[in-house]
């Protein structure tokens, strides 16, 4: 297995604070909107320095309209302006053009700031959703549905559109802090230091919660994801929940999970929430002391009743910036934290793959051989042990057994969903290592006992086996699986949308859809699992039909409990915990005294025992 770890839910964030190392990897994504980008960022600047302008108009409006201070008199171009009368017309008019100027930047950048950030989520959701598909079985074994969407959906957006929204509310920050300071020092540069001074002391808890956040972010993430899977289990579940009156547990598993994400969310609130009220009470004792010695430099002369306006102004617009900047750091800890998961699941490396010399599948010239095949799910326990078996090709070849004995790990070798542990799978004499995945899987077509239809028309879900198939193979397809009487009953015929998972369709509706994509797949390998165990007798005898065509000049695994079903198999060979006990035809294993096959076929046609 893989040195990078495939449980979700054991991700660890390890490089949440390697933030070089992380903006290194998001900026091919960020490329992709550079240029809008630096627009926001541009567009952010006059932004945060508008405030300080507004901040700084209190100062002459103070001084030469309020406390009527001896004007001045300019003139220009021959004309004579009373700055006092000048200031009291200008100012109010001046207010108004840049609240509307802050409020049409404003806009323009959160607009810049959504389109970037979604255009950045989506091109890390696709990129994520080529890695999934690209995923071993064993991975969809061992990780839940809701933690896969949580993984692959929410971080994306955590990861992109958080950073852009930060980095354009840290512009904003900070040249609004930088304007804001600007004021200050030309009113005083002696209060100045203290307002400063004590503004940099209320922003020093934000160093103390990047850990905290990155755990309960972590924890967050796989209650997130627990409470997903529970909503798909209730939904695809439902007539069981409903069967066995399971709302009541169902409810009670929701509830737990939902008490556990609101003690996550407090736990965060109580180590991240009291930065606010410190920050304030920081800021505060600072205003006080700023007020105190401002009232002594007003007494002396060294500064106006305009100036100190204006700075109390400034310094009071100050705290918010130096609030939204603590907020908008702890964020971006945030987004880190969801970046560095987004890149463990671009680490993940799929086990299986092709060899440096991969050759391609041509189709089935000597036959497959299984050679002493040893294959387990868990280390320490034993699926296949040293399964040997020689298939011819053409041959339909049926594998019995009772549950857990191993048949359907023998065929999920054949694809490649697993590799073996020890021994080899090969055809035509090489290992199925050495053919290049996809033309293998091409080479073999699958109907299972639940085939998965995907939402869309019913010709749609059969040109999945051959995109290329033309009018006339999908229409011999139809016939042979025996879909056109079924079809005939249909308004819309072929067109007809199946829904999710097929479920508008009986089983052996289904079942014959499945048939109908693996007959224009046309591969030279089939193999059916269960295909025929869940459905009544009459949808059975017409499915059966079906798959006697499917299987036509094709060698062919076939996966039963009914042995009904495999009477007509050219052998059948009989698995007991993992290994190869008996092989040969119906009648030659019914021979055999106190045989396995002769054991199961007398339960199911002795006593009427299904096994």
């Amino acid at each position: 297995m893989s040195n990078i770890i495939l449980k979700l839910k054991e991700t660890n964030s390890k490089d949440a604070f390697r933030y070089g190392h992380l903006l290194k990897r998001m900026f091919p994504y960020i490329k992709k909107v550079i240029g809008r980008t630096i627009l926001l960022i541009l567009l952010a600047i006059p932004l945060g320095l508008l405030d300080g302008v507004i901040a700084f108009s209190l100062r002459p409006y103070m001084d030469y309209v309020v406390n009527g201070n001896e004007t001045q008199v300019f003139e220009f171009s021959g004309y004579k302006i009373q700055l006092q009368s000048f200031l009291i017309k200008f100012i109010p008019f001046a207010i108004v053009f840049f609240a509307l100027l802050q409020g049409v930047l404003r806009y323009i950048c959160n607009y810049l700031t959504e389109w970037t950030g979604n255009k950045m989520s989506n091109a890390l959701k696709l990129d994520l959703f080529k890695k999934l598909t690209t995923m071993d079985t064993i991975f969809y074994d061992i990780n839940s549905s809701g933690l896969v969407l949580s993984r692959f959906l929410t971080d994306p957006d955590q990861a992109s559109k958080n950073l852009i929204t930060t980095i354009k509310t840290f512009i904003l920050s900070i040249f609004e802090l930088i304007a804001l300071v600007i004021v200050l020092l030309v009113n005083s540069w002696k209060l100045a230091l203290i307002g400063v001074g004590v503004m940099a002391i209320a922003m020093t808890p934000i160093a103390l919660i990047r850990k905290k956040i990155k755990s309960v972010s972590n924890a967050t993430m796989v209650v997130g994801g627990d409470m997903t899977t529970n909503f798909n289990e209730t939904f695809a579940g439902n007539k069981i929940i409903t069967a066995y009156n399971l709302q009541d547990h169902q409810n009670k598993k929701f509830n737990n999970q939902i008490n556990t994400q609101f003690s996550l969310a407090m736990a965060l609130t109580k180590r991240v929430g009291w930065m606010s009220p410190i920050m304030y009470f920081i800021c505060s004792i600072g205003i006080a002391i700023v007020m105190n010695y401002g009232n002594s430099l007003i007494m002396s002369g060294e500064m106006t009743a305009g100036a100190f306006a204006s700075f109390i102004t400034s310094l009071l617009l100050l705290y918010k910036p130096t609030k939204s900047l603590g907020i908008t750091l702890t964020i971006l800890q945030n987004s880190f934290v969801a970046m560095a998961r987004v890149f463990e699941l671009f680490d993940l490396m799929p086990e299986i793959k092709n060899s440096d010399k991969a050759i391609a599948f041509k189709g089935i010239g000597s036959g497959i051989d299984f050679d002493n095949v040893c294959f387990e799910y868990e280390e320490g326990c034993p699926v296949l042990k040293n399964f040997s078996l020689t298939v011819k090709p053409n041959e339909t070849i049926a594998l019995v057994g009772n549950s857990g004995g191993g048949k359907s790990t023998v065929v999920n070798l054949i694809p490649r969903f697993y590799d073996v542990l020890s021994g080899s799978v090969k055809i035509n004499g090489i290992d199925l290592r050495n053919y290049e995945i996809e033309s293998l899987r091409n080479g073999i077509s699958f109907v299972f006992q639940d085939n998965y239809l995907f939402t869309g028309s019913i010709k749609e879900n059969i040109l999945m086996g051959n995109a290329n198939a033309s009018e006339e193979e999908i229409a011999e397809a139809i016939k042979l699986s025996h879909l056109d009487e079924f079809l005939d009953t249909l308004p819309e015929g072929i067109d007809t949308i199946v829904g999710e998972r097929g479920a508008s369709l009986s089983g052996g509706q289904r079942q014959r859809v499945a048939i109908a994509r693996a007959i224009v797949k046309n591969a030279p390998i089939v193999i059916l699992d269960e295909a025929t165990s869940a459905l009544d007798n009459e949808s059975e005898a017409i499915v059966q039909k079906a798959l006697d065509n499917l299987i036509q000049n094709k060698t062919v695994f076939v996966i039963a409990h009914r042995l009904s079903t495999i009477q007509n198999a050219d052998r059948i060979a009989v698995l007991h915990e993992g290994e190869l006990v008996e092989l040969g035809t119906s009648e030659e294993l019914m021979a055999i005294e106190s045989g396995k096959y002769k054991h199961l076929y007398e339960m199911q046609f002795g006593s009427g025992v299904s096994v």
